[in-house]
């Protein structure tokens, strides 16, 4: 499960003054997940080989990120529409658009503007295109993200997410799934980074899972309109349980924080 690849964007404060300055800060904080700006990615994961399997599979991401208050405090609203090319049983693949994702994050005040804490509730709907790059199902879950950047040099964190299904076809199999997304971003100057954020799912209805493992390098420039973040990064995966996990895979992107 690759959703669990997440929206861009700045909120840590500028801790010190000057053009160099500024621009590390930039960089370090472009991945932060957390945003009080709006954000819009495009992120590619390919599967270059699914368990039990010879074949491929491929999703495309659209993610958009809002920030917005309500209940007395700040939240930020994500919404993933991903468009999902799977292998066919007998040969063959279906492309098409996949479940929508959205959760809203509540900000904690961690009184240290550097650390950032959210947590709220999620939900996916069953807008896919076909029965065989969907679920059929209704689910219900939630969210929590964790993003560190204390230190200029390297920023770290965690995206938490479950959910489980509570409608849908009766036909179809249930949902029960989590995904821990682990995530650590070196900078090496002028805008470069790397990165290792891999997403590890556990499938509490079957027992399989994927600890995948990512290497990879990103740039992050200016624009006169936005924040730009360019990335890739090789996936392997260490361990692996049951048929349709991904052993590799490259997960690359482009995102625009406003």
């Amino acid at each position: 499960m690759a959703q669990w690849t997440i929206g861009k964007a700045v909120i840590a404060t500028i801790l010190m003054a000057g053009p160099a300055a500024a621009q590390s800060d930039s960089a370090a904080q472009a991945n932060n997940p957390l945003a009080n700006t709006k954000a819009l990615n495009f992120q590619n994961q390919y599967t270059g080989e699914l368990s039990g399997t010879d074949r491929d599979a491929n999703q495309l991401f659209l993610r958009y990120a809002q920030p917005f208050s309500a209940f007395g405090g700040q939240w930020l609203m994500r919404a993933t529409l991903p468009v999902n090319t799977f292998p066919e049983a007998g040969g063959g693949d279906t492309t098409g658009i996949g479940d929508f994702n959205v959760f809203a994050a509540y900000l904690f005040d961690t009184g240290n503007p550097a650390i950032s804490f959210g947590v709220g509730p999620q939900v996916t709907l069953p807008t896919a295109t076909d029965d065989a790059i969907g679920s059929e199902k209704w689910s219900l879950g939630f969210a929590n993200v964790l993003f560190n950047a204390t230190s200029r040099q390297f920023q770290w964190g965690y995206l938490l997410t479950w959910q489980a299904s509570v409608a849908g076809d009766d036909d179809r199999a249930d949902v029960n799934i989590g995904a821990f997304q682990p995530f650590g971003f070196y900078q090496l100057g002028q805008g470069w980074y790397l990165r290792s954020t891999g997403t590890w799912t556990y499938d509490f209805e079957t027992d399989n899972y994927a600890v995948p493992i990512g290497l990879g390098v990103g740039k992050v420039f200016q624009t006169d309109f936005a924040t730009v973040n360019a990335f890739v990064e090789p996936q392997y995966s260490v361990a692996t349980e049951g048929d349709g996990q991904p052993e590799w895979g490259i997960f690359g992107g482009l995102n625009f924080q406003f």
